[in-house]
């Protein structure tokens, strides 16, 4: 729910976003200004254009050499103007569905509706460039400090958080599902009373909590430090920006998810199938999720005696396969399964669920050209528009309504009749949703 938030504020009030939103209110605390954080080694993506960042636990002043005159360097923080950003939707759904999954079978019957509401007034705060440089020249780094002599022998990348948006005052975001006769968005129960059931969830949002950043990349020679104020990444996407996507939105995302799943195709039959029943098991469960995509991201930085360890049956498999597989190999299939991890990772846990349903009853295949047609719309304009209706006929009507479920999670109101209705700029969820689709289809060895 946080991250649906800050990427909402960052959509309304950085449109270029150059800003990136935190993803977790957790490690909210850790992207302050001038706090240091690592850029994590894997691609931006068409469904998560913001960098990957990891916090270092350590700010600039934390690894600077004291200055002179004692002085502290939170006298460099500026304050400037508040926004308040208000957001209220509610959507009706009608009609009946019955799934059954692990670990609780569904009934989704009747009519209801989702409603989500907030009112948040964000503070910029930040470091002046010109502060920062003339802290460049008046303090070393600290050469002595543990952080810095373990950097040197990486190469990893360190930036500064030089600009934030926080929370100018408590706020509370809420969502609200209503359902009558069963109808009901969360997949982990079943709902069969008669009458009106409603599921709110709620979150807190303290004063204060950090709700978007902006870096800048920090260098480290011999004590000096510089700041690259033009890094190549920016100038290429500015120039990326400016010239527009050749293909339009829907070749860029089937280019990227084809190259990044280049390498699934080749597999043997048998190391496809532990691929695939891996990440089923992941879509069911959060951690495992979690410690799949952490441990294939750590794959990039280890040496070759590195040992791929779990306690999980469902990832021994696939550790134990990759474990033996030469490098390159190794190097090329971590690749590929932390590309599908992170677009799970934009997806809602429901929409798990479903597609592991969706894989099921066999329709993942119509849906992914559905999904696929919406694409060809430029979704975050939010005008309506029709699809092929015939994407939208499907055996049972369950299906048609699992279906509709699945993508108006992502942002795509459908009707049967084909018409679509955009709702929060939802390109980025829509475009995770293909990948994701994109990938299982390729796995189960769909035609």
């Amino acid at each position: 729910m946080f991250k649906n938030v800050t990427k909402f504020i960052v959509n309304q009030m950085d449109p270029c976003k150059e800003l990136v939103p935190v993803e977790s209110i957790a490690d909210n605390e850790h992207f302050r200004p001038l706090y240091l954080l690592k850029r994590k080694r894997k691609p931006k993506t068409i469904f998560h254009p913001a960098p990957y960042y990891q916090r270092t636990g350590f700010t600039l002043h934390d690894v600077l050499l004291p200055g002179e005159d004692g002085k502290s360097i939170e006298s460099l923080h500026q304050d400037s103007c508040q926004i308040t950003i208000t957001k209220a939707s509610k959507d009706q759904a009608d009609g009946g569905l019955s799934i059954s999954c692990d670990p609780a079978s569904v009934d989704l019957q009747g009519g209801g509706s989702l409603s989500k509401e907030f009112s948040i007034t964000p503070q910029k705060k930040s470091i002046s460039l010109q502060s920062l440089e003339a802290l460049r020249r008046e303090r070393e780094i600290n050469m002595d400090h543990s952080f810095i002599q373990q950097l040197r022998r990486t190469d990893i990348n360190l930036y500064v958080v030089t600009e934030i948006l926080e929370a100018s005052e408590e706020t509370v975001y809420k969502e609200s599902t209503k359902a009558d006769g069963g109808f009901k968005a969360k997949f982990y129960a079943t709902l069969c009373a008669k009458g009106t059931r409603e599921d709110k969830q709620t979150i807190v949002i303290p004063k204060g909590c950090t709700l978007a950043f902006r870096t800048i990349p920090l260098h480290i020679r011999d004590g000096a430090w510089d700041l690259d104020y033009f890094p190549v990444e920016a100038l290429r996407r500015a120039a990326y920006i400016a010239d527009g996507p050749s293909q339009g939105k829907l070749g860029v995302v089937a280019s990227e998810v084809k190259y990044s799943c280049r390498n699934f195709p080749d597999l043997s039959p048998d190391v496809l199938l532990i691929v695939f029943n891996t990440i089923k098991a992941v879509m069911r469960d959060k951690n495992l999720l979690q410690e799949l995509t952490q441990k294939m991201e750590d794959i990039p930085e280890q040496n070759d005696g590195y040992e791929l360890k779990t306690e999980s049956p469902h990832l021994k498999d696939l550790f134990s396969t990759l474990q033996h597989s030469p490098r390159d190999c190794l190097l090329q299939v971590a690749g590929g399964i932390t590309y599908v991890l992170d677009a799970l990772h934009e997806l809602m846990d429901d929409q798990l669920l479903l597609l592991l349903e969706s894989l099921e009853r066999k329709i993942l295949s119509q849906q992914l050209k559905l999904v696929e047609n919406l694409l060809k719309h430029d979704l975050d304009k939010g005008k309506s528009f029709h699809v092929d209706a015939r994407l939208l006929s499907f055996p049972h009507e369950e299906e048609l309504m699992l279906t509709m479920e699945l993508v108006e999670l992502s942002g795509v109101q459908l009707q049967e009749d084909g018409s679509a209705v955009p709702r929060d700029q939802p390109f980025e969820s829509v475009a995770a949703l293909f990948v994701a689709m994109y990938a299982l289809n390729l796995l189960s060895g769909s035609k």
